[in-house]
């Protein structure tokens, strides 16, 4: 019998934090009305757009697209917004639907190995089921193909949304996810455990309970909490008793005061307050300032026309005082059941460097 492989926690990979400097941010772009935005999805194209103008100011910007009928359609979009298009990368690699953070790559590091950068490509199978996802899934082997890196596969279910890392060893997730019947019902959450343990090069797993009403991701953390540095947590709270999201944000904050890092120390909690509640179609949906997507010299913030916006950004501001914060409005965004933060994944800097697609 052969030998085991190695798992990239062995060899010394790591999945960095968000905040680490980038090489590119990854996207795929919507184009099919009849997943995420049904009846919406020509009004998602002002805001989705800008977030990639905005991305394309401090680092590279890599999108997956369906066809050359899309690519040209996009090249067309974002050079009338005066987009510097040797800062896009555009690949033909189809997919059913727009949310590259948990279909897309999960890049790990080891700036001292042959090969400094790796992905690990877990199974996907769109929050339990819920969608077709056949050509989601093959997007980390063909992100790996492109960039000519080795692709690491361990077999099980994970989605990019349902964990947020320090960088230091410490990850964070939900049981109400991880543990969901939906995804990985065969394992145990000591087991779940030693393979984040594995995969993602962390040392320490902290569990939350339950994400917030309307998420139908089964309760990915990146719509309540997120670290904004090593010790630094942001946390969603909702002050009004009567929402359905009150009793889940306070538990969660709760749970956050009893953590420890490694070293003892606790965290530093930032709380922001919930957006007022989202409505579309008599349906609730997952609104949160919780997903931002930290880019080299920004932080993009979705918005959701209400009062509670400019104490979100104030915050914000405060948690990342070398990054300029980025307001966008998420309203027909959020409609698709996400924002920035689930549209994106990045891909940290390394030694590595690849020729620049120029479209220009």
């Amino acid at each position: 019998m052969p030998e085991p492989q190695p798992n990239p926690r062995e060899l010394g990979y790591h999945f960095p934090a968000e905040w680490a400097e980038h090489r590119a941010t990854w996207l795929s772009y919507p184009h099919d009305d009849s997943y995420s935005w049904p009846g919406t999805l020509p009004r998602i194209f002002p805001f989705y757009n800008r977030f990639i103008k905005e991305l394309s100011l401090c680092e590279q910007v890599c999108i997956n697209v369906r066809d050359e009928l899309l690519r040209d359609k996009v090249i067309h979009d974002l050079k009338k917004l005066d987009v510097d298009m040797s800062k896009i990368t555009m690949l033909l690699h189809p997919t059913n639907d727009a949310w590259c953070r948990d279909h897309g790559p999960a890049f790990l590091v080891q700036p001292g190995a042959q090969d400094p950068k790796v992905i690990v490509s877990w199974r996907y199978n769109a929050w339990g089921g819920k969608y077709d996802h056949d050509l989601d899934e093959k997007i980390p082997g063909l992100v790996g193909q492109f960039l000519n890196i080795p692709v690491y596969y361990p077999g099980i279910i994970m989605e990019g949304g349902s964990v947020d890392f320090n960088g230091q060893g410490t990850l964070l997730t939900t049981t109400q996810c991880l543990l969901h019947e939906n995804r990985n019902p065969e394992l145990l959450q000591h087991e779940i455990e030693e393979y984040l343990r594995n995969f993602y090069g962390v040392s320490q797993v902290l569990w939350l309970d339950e994400g917030i009403d309307g998420d139908d991701t089964n309760g990915h953390i990146d719509d309540i909490t997120r670290f904004f540095r090593e010790d630094g947590i942001i946390t969603m709270v909702e002050p009004r008793r009567s929402d359905n999201n009150h009793k889940i944000l306070d538990e969660n904050l709760r749970k956050l005061k009893t953590f420890r890092l490694p070293n003892g120390k606790q965290l530093d909690i930032a709380e922001i307050p919930m957006p007022k509640p989202v409505i579309y179609d008599g349906q609730r949906l997952p609104a949160s300032y919780a997903n931002f997507y930290i880019a080299n010299k920004s932080v993009i913030v979705p918005n959701f026309q209400c009062k509670q916006d400019d104490q979100a950004m104030r915050i914000l501001e405060e948690c990342f005082p070398t990054h300029s914060i980025i307001g966008i409005d998420s309203v027909e965004i959020i409609w698709g059941l996400g924002s920035f933060h689930c549209l994106s994944q990045q891909e940290p800097k390394t030694n590595y460097q690849l020729p620049i697609t120029n479209y220009q």
